[in-house]
């Protein structure tokens, strides 16, 4: 061996210690070492009372390990030490010292576990969440709201998160705002009167923010795709977001007559919706940049992006289109589907996809026309004309025109 290796690999062990250090010191907005809420300050609160101590004890051991490494070492002409077998004394103190430092971590312990399992106030807001492969849904009993993906909370209240899933088991986690809890029990078994699993928060020490969601429970295919963004807004904002998504779908009643397929130079622009009074979502141009999704669109999911799409064009067309079958749209009798995402306000949403994609024309037509391509194992089906079906392993002969996607996309748009 040479005479330099044993420093030189203990310095880049050090270098290595040093390099996680510091990593561990850098706030990652996605970290729950964060003081927003009463759930990450109980949380921090334990694993730094656990951290000191474990420090303490560790300092404290290694030091006697040291002490007898060199007192004892072995000397030149030195005798054999002396072979003990058994000290009582030493035995029953490394036996209590031990016992009264786990005794005095339980109790911080044992309190933040009784404090977080606790049943929230009576005047918290309640909201439902349904795990789906791979989506989340939000629905909020007491004011008649179902949302896909996002979720509003109003800053300072408490918000009592009831969880179910409806196939597999998931984990809610938004790990600025509080710990993670998993979903187990299915909506249609008594998952609100017997064996529920909740979590709860108050956002009481943030200004009006978003923050990313996950699923922390591998549940399949795209497990990692099973994003979410929690936003957290004034009570004012929070009342006039409420106030809007209680209405039906904003769109025209009476539009005018479709413009004409084209391309932009030719076309009719799409009727526009009228406008919304109030806060009615989170500002896009608002949002911190580690929540707007970067995922890529495949490849071979290509779309012309010089068509001008007909919103009432689009109500036509996909009310004659498989997307019945999995949507709700409140305001449109031929959508009340409830096995894919409700769409009601779908237009006023920052992303799509399960939160893997951001919501606006170019992504919104490529889903449309290839979701199973955009996200493995998506359940909903492929729906361009002339795409390669991931499922089926074939090319669609039959399906929508990237016309007719476009009138839809320009539909979905409009529902604010």
């Amino acid at each position: 061996m040479p005479a330099d290796s044993r420093p030189r690999r203990l310095l880049q062990a050090a270098l290595t210690v040093a390099l996680i250090g510091l990593a561990g010191c850098v706030q990652n907005p996605n970290s729950v070492f964060h003081s927003r809420t009463d759930f990450n300050r109980d949380v921090s609160w334990l694993f730094e009372i656990i951290l000191i101590m474990g420090t303490v004890v560790f300092v404290f051991t290694e030091v006697l390990l040291l002490y007898a490494i060199w007192r004892f070492r072995a000397k030149p002409g030195a005798p054999r030490p002396e072979q003990t077998h058994g000290n009582t004394k030493l035995e029953i103190l490394w036996t209590v010292i031990p016992a009264l430092v786990l005794a005095v971590i339980a109790v911080p312990t044992v309190t933040t576990i009784f404090k977080t399992q606790s049943r929230a106030s009576a005047d918290a807001v309640k909201i439902q969440v349904i795990g789906h492969q791979w989506w989340w849904e939000f629905r909020y009993p007491d004011l008649g709201i179902t949302t896909a993906n996002e979720v509003y909370m109003p800053l300072g209240k408490t918000i009592d998160f009831s969880l179910a899933t409806e196939d597999v088991i998931h984990s809610f986690w938004i790990p600025g705002l509080g710990g993670k809890r998993d979903a187990v029990y299915k909506p249609n078994s008594g998952w609100l009167k017997h064996r529920q699993s909740n979590i709860w928060f108050t956002a009481d020490s943030t200004t009006p923010d978003v923050f990313n969601g996950f699923c922390a429970e591998y549940c399949g295919t795209s497990h990692a795709n099973m994003r979410f963004r929690a936003m957290v807004v004034t009570q004012a904002d929070f009342d006039s977001w409420v106030a809007h998504q209680q209405k039906p779908a904003v769109f025209p009643a009476a539009a005018p007559a479709p413009a004409p397929a084209g391309r932009r130079a030719a076309a009719t622009p799409a009727p526009a919706a009228p406008a919304a009074e109030g806060f009615i979502g989170f500002d896009r141009s608002k949002m911190p940049a580690y929540t707007i999704p970067q995922t890529p669109i495949p490849a071979t999911i290509g779309f012309d992006t010089t068509l001008v799409g007909d919103a009432a064009r689009g109500a036509t067309t996909i009310a004659g289109a498989a997307c019945i079958a999995c949507h709700t749209v409140k305001g449109n009798p031929m959508l009340f589907g409830k096995a894919g995402p409700d769409l009601t306000h779908v237009g006023s949403r920052l992303t799509i996809g399960g939160g893997l994609f951001p919501n606006d024309t170019k992504h919104l037509a490529s889903w449309i026309k290839n979701s199973p391509a955009m996200k493995p194992g998506s359940k909903m089906t492929t729906m361009g004309k002339g795409q390669y079906d991931p499922v089926t392993k074939q090319f669609l002969s039959l399906g929508l025109t990237d016309q007719q996607i476009a009138d839809i996309v320009a539909y979905l748009q409009a529902l604010k």
